[in-house]
């Protein structure tokens, strides 16, 4: 694996930006692939009720997912940053603490997701008719969180030193895995929404599988007896890392289940429009959070480098690829969104016809200000890479009060049509902290950059003297 590490540290920003985004898109798209297919499969095998039982656990699942995918970004910044300053020594000790740390958050993620499912959805007052279908989804899933907290570390390690390959690869085998379980236990043994949660946790089994084959044959990371000894010093770390992005992830998954009790009140026809949008929303998302994750490899390699000057560079191309993908992506939507939508959707005629008519309302809002998501990712993975993710925790409120305070206000003003707008708003809020706290900060470091050029300078010219 040593020819797919990628050092960031040196050459063309905008081309190792693109080279190392580019993997993850199309790894995002196998990923999202997957995805669709349950959905498409449960819509349009099982019927609007199985598809609205999927939409109502969404929120609740994504939490726990979202939580996990915080703390392993919290590892792979402390290890970007190592890797870049070339402290191999130091960099086999993060991956070391990050296995060991994500074991135990795992275990502790298990219990509680297991315990809390049921009372969630309650809260949530989740429509009677599809709370059986919501929690089967749920108990499964969470099952699933050790297989997922492995997933992220291996991929978060993966990407750390550059590699956006082998996630590639391993989105690849899971899709594959997933669609062809998908067929079997839905279509062919009828096992409905259960058999759609375990044909995706076996597939990410068979794709955390392969990421650890891969880390373990790599001669770059041979671990020793002493890279896995307690360092309380590097964990302290870790978690000073992991835990600003899980809570952030948290917070913005505690605006989204306000969004959840919300949308359960107008029904499950509602809730299955909702869920056929919110299916899409990766697709949306696909480029945004791969360019993201390049940024933030990008300036966690370049930082530990002390190169401040390619932090800025970079991010002006990633900004321009980010701006110009999400445009494309959003005329696709806009042109073609009700097709898409329609491959979701069985029932009745009347039943189809108002799902898709709520679906393409929310779609087509998300398509026309997407550039906003685009920045968000930019500018946030942009921070964590250089260490900051107190900023990016903070942006996790203000997403919470604006989708909190729309969700609440604008339905009782304009309708349906306010809970449609609960999800750009959060978008904007974010981004406009995010975007001023990074520019702040690079300025910062610009600053502190010149001053030490200015104390060498006078320190070299009093020894000529």
């Amino acid at each position: 694996m040593a020819d797919t590490i990628r050092d960031m540290t040196v050459g063309k920003p905008s081309r190792l930006i693109l080279g190392f985004a580019l993997p993850l898109m199309i790894g995002n798209i196998f990923q999202q692939t997957y995805t669709l297919v349950d959905t498409i499969v449960v819509g349009q095998v099982v019927g609007v009720e199985a598809l609205a039982s999927l939409g109502a656990a969404e929120w609740p699942n994504w939490m726990v997912l979202g939580m996990i995918v915080g703390f392993t970004q919290g590892f792979s910044i402390l290890i970007a940053q190592r890797f870049g300053a070339r402290d191999n020594e130091g960099l086999k000790k993060a991956v070391g603490m990050s296995v060991k740390l994500a074991a135990v958050i795992a275990v502790f993620m298990l219990i509680i997701s297991q315990l809390l499912a049921r009372p969630v959805l309650e809260f949530l007052h989740t429509p009677e008719n599809i709370l059986s279908g919501s929690l089967i989804f749920l108990r499964i899933a969470y099952l699933g969180v050790p297989v997922i907290m492995a997933y992220n570390t291996l991929a978060s390690i993966l990407r750390a030193l550059g590699d956006g390959k082998t996630p590639l690869i391993s989105m690849i085998i899971a899709s594959a895995v997933n669609i062809l379980l998908d067929c079997l236990f839905v279509m062919g043994f009828q096992w409905g929404i259960a058999g759609a949660a375990t044909a995706t946790l076996i597939a990410q089994i068979c794709s955390c599988i392969f990421c650890y084959q891969v880390i373990h044959r790599n001669s770059y990371l041979k671990m020793s007896k002493k890279d896995w000894e307690l360092d309380f010093s590097v964990i302290k770390k870790l978690i000073a890392l992991g835990i600003p992005s899980s809570f952030q992830n948290g917070i913005i998954a505690v605006g989204g289940l306000v969004v959840q009790y919300v949308i359960n009140g107008f029904g499950f026809i509602f809730v299955a429009g909702f869920t056929a949008t919110n299916k899409l929303y990766g697709l949306l998302e696909i480029a945004a959070t791969s360019f993201g994750f390049a940024a933030a490899t990008f300036t966690g390699q370049n930082l530990g480098a002390g190169k401040i000057r390619r932090i800025r560079e970079g991010m002006r191309s990633g900004i321009i690829m980010a701006v110009i993908t999400s445009g494309i992506i959003s005329i696709i939507m806009l042109v073609f969104g009700r097709h898409i939508l329609g491959l979701f959707i069985s029932g009745t005629k009347e039943e189809t016809t108002e799902v898709i008519k709520i679906a393409y309302r929310y779609l087509s809002i998300m398509a026309a200000l997407l550039f906003i998501l685009y920045l968000l990712h930019l500018y946030r993975s942009a921070l964590q890479g250089m260490g900051d993710t107190i900023t990016p925790m903070i942006s996790g409120i203000v997403e919470l009060c604006m989708r909190v305070l729309i969700i609440l206000i604008l339905p009782k003003l304009i309708g349906d049509w306010g809970v449609y707008f609960a999800e750009v708003a959060a978008w904007t809020g974010a981004e406009f902290l995010l975007m001023v706290m990074y520019y702040v900060r690079v300025h910062r470091f610009f600053v502190m950059e010149r001053g030490l050029a200015n104390i060498l300078k006078e320190n070299t010219y009093d020894l000529c003297k």
